[in-house]
């Protein structure tokens, strides 16, 4: 039996429903839960007003502690208001001009962002990557999964400054060197994202990186040209070519959605009479390690000089408050 041409869509459309109620019920019930607690706390602390139990008042306390970090972290999850925000992510990574000195910095943010999504609990896949000529990596990209890992890593899109003296620099000068992070949210079943491959062009060549006996012997690596816009998708870390053009099309789907996104977000802005700057020009954050330690954001202007624990993933206050700049801005809406 043959369904009529819009049913999958329907379906999908109800299944994304469904979801979203499910996710709603749930958020109720965590609110009321932890308004209950707070409840229960101050009645608690009303009853034990003036008396002496050491004890007591640090049972008191840890609860109190407990339930002001619940709390911290469903406000948090507030700002994850996008269509997108709740689900998994890409990431992908390209060193800028600077050769040995800007690949060892797109490694650098790597393993940031591997320590990052390793705090949360998120698994992390390599999808592809190409190695630069001396050290470190000329392009990247992996995929974080877990609840909110697009919502969170949406605020990290941009490029990034590097300020240090170069360990690869025999005169020990110091070096300024960019990285562009791009983040896209990873699409499911359920996103109806065609792929017309009359406009596709299908390459395929010898993987360079790490990938089990295959790599450098068979033309096992994939790479997809979305002929109308120029958007690349590539995967040589899988072990066959046809894995590979799976996750290849994973990637290629993935960039065209997030195209539509940033469309749809120009088009917001431009409506509400805000200068749109595309590419390389949206320099978000600089890491200076010499002549002092200071990573600071430039948007929301929030710094810490406890580069060490950046380095090595400890983003989240950087997260929240681009994120929540992006939620009180004045006739802002979520759209990623």
């Amino acid at each position: 039996m043959t369904q009529a041409p819009g049913f999958w869509d329907d379906q999908r459309a109800a299944q994304r429903i469904l979801r979203q109620a499910d996710g709603l019920r749930s958020e109720v019930d965590l609110w009321s839960d932890l308004d209950k607690r707070a409840s229960d706390l101050i009645e608690l602390l009303e009853l034990l007003e003036g008396s002496d139990d050491p004890e007591l008042d640090a049972e008191i306390e840890r609860d109190g502690d407990a339930l002001s970090k619940a709390y911290e972290r469903e406000r948090t999850a507030l700002l994850f208001s996008g269509e997108y925000d709740e689900g998994s992510a890409l990431v992908s990574i390209s060193a800028g001009a600077g050769g040995t000195e800007a690949t060892d910095w797109a490694e650098m943010l790597l393993r940031m962002y591997l320590r990052w999504a390793e705090r949360h609990r998120f698994a992390t896949e390599i999808v592809d990557q190409l190695e630069g000529e001396q050290a470190g990596l000329k392009s990247v990209t992996f995929s974080v999964e877990g609840r909110y890992a697009y919502g969170f890593l949406r605020a990290e899109r941009g490029v990034h400054r590097l300020v240090r003296i170069s360990p690869f620099d025999s005169q020990k000068r110091r070096q300024t060197t960019f990285a562009l992070v791009e983040v896209l949210p990873e699409v499911e079943d359920d996103v109806n994202i065609e792929l017309d491959w009359d406009q596709i062009r299908v390459d395929t060549f010898r993987s360079q990186g790490a990938g089990g006996q295959h790599v450098n012997k068979t033309d096992s690596a994939v790479r997809l040209t979305h002929v109308p816009t120029g958007i690349v998708a590539q995967s040589q870390n899988e072990r066959s070519q046809t894995q590979n053009k799976e996750t290849a099309i994973k990637v290629l789907k993935a960039r065209l959605l997030e195209r539509a996104l940033e469309e749809k977000e120009a088009e917001l802005r431009q409506l509400r009479g805000e200068h749109v700057v595309a590419g390389w020009g949206n320099q978000i954050r600089s890491y200076v390690l010499h002549p002092y330690q200071m990573v600071k954001d430039l948007r929301t202007g929030y710094e810490t000089s406890n580069t060490g624990a950046i380095l090595d993933g400890d983003l989240d206050a950087f997260m929240k408050a681009e994120l929540e700049r992006g939620a009180t801005e004045p006739g802002d809406e979520s759209v990623a």
